[in-house]
């Protein structure tokens, strides 16, 4: 059981996401992979002092009550304070769908960074087929990436990676909904004379944001043509960048012109 905060003396590693958490000396089954984590990685025992984390920004004190090859059960103490503040910008990142392990580091490297949601796209140079993400159950397993990378990085807050669309129906979309931020979709020099630098952008920060990436390819002329309405394209300079270091390129640019650093 919980026996109070006294065992908390020492620094507290070991972080686990638990969606149920609420506090107030809950018992709580660890899932598979988290039990597995704390057994078989970490080989943590009864009685060792841990984390946890309900995904949505809150973070407790808590204590492994069982550590058992069929369970693992932790009792949660009291709340504490998030460990990483998150982003005063909610940034969606919509990022082409990459081929091979790619977009397995951008999911990684963009939680790491801060954005509230991932949504994965499919454009007409995207190398991998709609059918196929479904049949592999991607998106599960880059949510699973989304919580990892939660864990290590300090996040209380796991960002929503959303089901994998055709980037043809995202400009429509966008243009029903009010978005209180600019939609940023991230082009090649001199693919369209209404691209901007990126440092050029106001410096203010806005409340959400939408930044738009794309394949290995590129982005087709007809791509840029039909978001031209509802998209601010925009440039990294003329360096040729890694399409899986884009995105982590793009953040880091835009969380400084806007101080998040």
């Amino acid at each position: 059981m919980f026996t109070g905060s006294h065992i908390y003396n020492r620094a507290v590693n070991a972080r686990f996401y638990v969606p149920g958490a609420s506090g107030g000396g809950q018992i709580i089954a660890l899932s598979e992979d988290e039990a597995q984590h704390l057994t078989r990685v970490l080989r943590l025992t009864e009685g060792s002092p841990v984390s946890v984390f309900d995904g949505r920004g809150h973070e407790f004190q808590a204590v492994v009550e069982k550590a058992g090859k069929t369970e693992v059960l932790v009792a949660v103490g009291q709340q504490l304070k998030p460990p990483a503040a998150e982003a005063r910008v909610g940034v969606t990142l919509v990022q082409a769908v990459l081929k091979g392990d790619k977009m397995d580091d951008v999911i990684r490297d963009a939680v790491m960074m801060g954005v509230s949601a991932i949504q994965p796209a499919i454009t007409a140079r995207t190398e991998v087929k709609l059918s196929a993400l479904v049949k592999g159950h991607r998106q599960e397993r880059w949510q699973k990436i989304a919580i990892s990378s939660a864990k290590q990085c300090g996040r209380a807050t796991v960002p929503e990676i959303l089901a994998p669309c055709e980037f043809e129906l995202i400009p429509a979309a966008l243009g029903d909904m009010a978005l209180p931020g600019p939609v940023l979709m991230l082009v090649e020099p001199g693919a369209t004379i209404m691209a901007v630098a990126i440092h050029a952008l106001e410096a203010a920060p806005p409340g959400q944001a939408m930044l738009i990436i794309g394949p290995e390819g590129g982005w087709s002329p007809e791509e840029i043509e039909a978001t031209a309405m509802v998209c601010l394209p925009v440039t990294l300079g003329t360096r040729t960048l890694r399409a899986d270091a884009t995105a982590i390129v793009a953040l880091s640019a835009l969380f400084t012109i806007w101080r998040e650093f």
